[in-house]
């Protein structure tokens, strides 16, 4: 393509999680921006395709094309929250771009499994209750067919620390950037000035709270199965408190 990247420029910043945390709202404030070049559409899947990693030289010109910078000057970022969960992508986002920047978004774990398990009823690929999915996610994993278990981690995903050091372990932490999902929901001006000055572009005037992804869920959580993930996440949220200097009281509030 005449206008996708050139062959030594590389891209430089990930949305890159977590899945089923506002992604999307932050994609489409990022977008707008003059001085970025956005996908359109999230989720490209590169560094989360096993097939392009399979030994052989990776070709990035596909990866490339999907990118049209209005200049030299611009920056280019996409959001695949797959990045942050996929074992083998920082490795290959660091083979890659060592000076790649990730901005994460982190929700309450309880909601977003939650949340993952309502998206997969809505898409007709869920047919068990949250109930038993949760509890029989781990013996289920192991039982589909290759690339499935990523459809049905909905605890998996939530522990949020171990792939933090996956990242940490490739990049330095100065080049990533955690947010709130509540704090990109309620206050998404100053969390977008966050990623802008992370970024190191102008801020953006006026960023208007919108609605991204509000489909009505199947049913409620029932107190018994948020009690159950309450006990399954209590030592890993307050890791993350503890790894983010973050306060996560409120995910674990009654």
């Amino acid at each position: 393509m005449p206008n996708s990247l050139k062959k030594n420029v590389k891209v430089d910043f990930l949305i890159a999680g977590a899945q089923k945390s506002g992604t999307t709202a932050l994609n489409d404030y990022l977008y707008a921006h003059p001085a970025l070049c956005m996908f359109r559409k999230k989720e490209i899947h590169f560094f989360d395709d096993d097939a392009i990693f399979d030994g052989k030289p990776v070709n990035y010109s596909k990866y490339h094309s999907f990118f049209s910078p209005r200049s030299s000057q611009c920056l280019c970022g996409e959001a695949t929250p797959d990045y942050m969960y996929w074992y083998s992508a920082p490795r290959r986002i660091w083979n890659y771009n060592p000076a790649m920047k990730f901005i994460i978004i982190l929700r309450n774990p309880i909601d977003r499994a939650f949340s993952a398990w309502n998206m997969e009823q809505f898409r007709k690929r869920e047919f068990l209750s949250f109930q038993e999915a949760i509890r029989t996610e781990s013996q289920r994993v192991k039982e589909v067919l290759p690339l499935q278990h990523r459809v049905y981690a909905y605890v998996d995903r939530g522990f949020y620390t171990d792939q933090i050091r996956r990242i940490w372990h490739y990049f330095p932490k100065e080049q990533t950037l955690f947010l709130k999902s509540a704090s990109l929901k309620n206050q998404p001006q100053t969390t977008v000035d966050q990623v802008c000055d992370f970024l190191g572009v102008a801020k953006m005037p006026d960023i208007k709270p919108h609605i991204i992804n509000a489909k009505s869920y199947v049913t409620s959580m029932t107190a018994m199965d948020r009690a159950y993930l309450k006990e399954v996440y209590e030592y890993e949220i307050k890791e993350l408190e503890h790894m983010l200097g973050w306060d996560c009281s409120e995910w674990l509030a009654p």
